[in-house]
């Protein structure tokens, strides 16, 4: 009696070109799928994260010296009216400082004189981020302000910056 042949143990060869069954989709790639997406979904939610932190942690930085609900309240909602923005120590002469979460910039020209103004430039509404040498500066298009009006010192801004209204009671700068 003739003997039926061992069943065959190995895979017939792949046709040229073809990739082996165990780099395709049915070997394997429902695993390493899920661990790529889990990676993507992973990377996405800790990349919103941190923009979602970036952008709601700029009250610790931006400086409303005081904090939250210190001031009067008689203002007309705005930017905070009655917020605390700082100390009068802290506002060089000749220079300013910049709260951009109430979007204003505080300078004082001359000793004792204070004045704010919008941050808003009035070239293209860019936020100025820069106060020296006895001008409020724009990073976008290089428009300077002058500190003791608002007017402007450099083109190509053509109007002059919003005043803002403050007070100035004792050594604290609020918005009015």
């Amino acid at each position: 009696m003739a003997q039926a042949p061992a069943p065959r143990t190995d895979s017939p060869a792949p046709a040229a070109g073809a990739e082996p069954p165990t780099a395709g989709p049915a070997a394997g790639a429902g695993e390493a799928g899920r661990t790529r997406r889990g990676l993507l979904i992973g990377a996405g939610l800790a990349g919103a994260a941190g923009l979602a932190a970036a952008c709601g942690g700029g009250d610790d930085a931006g400086g409303a010296a005081g904090g939250e609900g210190s001031g009067g309240g008689g203002g007309e909602g705005g930017a905070g009216g009655g917020n605390a923005l700082a100390r009068t120590s802290e506002i060089p002469v000749g220079g300013g400082k910049i709260f951009e979460a109430e979007k204003v910039v505080v300078v004082q020209p001359a000793q004792g004189q204070f004045k704010a103004y919008s941050t808003a430039c009035t070239h293209k509404g860019c936020p100025v981020k820069k106060v020296s040498g006895g001008v409020i500066e724009c990073p976008c298009h290089g428009s300077k302000f002058k500190i003791e009006d608002g007017s402007v010192a450099s083109p190509p801004a053509t109007k002059p910056l919003e005043e803002k209204q403050i007070n100035v009671q004792g050594d604290q700068i609020t918005l009015a």
